[in-house]
């Protein structure tokens, strides 16, 4: 499933592109987790869910990479509370 988001680890983020807009998920690696940090979605975005996308493939790529998640991330906390979904790759 493609939804757009993008791994760009020489910046240390996933990267979902709309328009000439880019939503944000910043993270460090630590170990096989994937500690993330902080999550930048632009104004002219805000409301459309754009957050949402781009923390559902954020959670898909860290599934299928074998690694888990660590949310230190306020935002990343919310939806995956939301989500149960995704508990098995949640660490912390």
């Amino acid at each position: 499933m493609d939804n757009g988001v993008v791994d760009r680890p020489e910046q240390n983020r996933f990267e979902l592109a709309i328009g000439d807009e880019l939503a944000l998920a910043y993270y460090k690696l630590d170990g096989d987790r994937i500690v993330l940090t902080h999550t930048e979605v632009p104004q002219a975005l805000s409301g459309q869910g754009i957050g949402s996308r781009l923390a559902k493939g954020v959670f898909e790529q860290i599934r299928a990479s074998g690694r888990k998640a660590v949310l230190r991330c306020s935002f990343m906390a919310g939806w995956s509370s939301r989500h149960p979904d995704y508990d098995d790759i949640v660490v912390g």
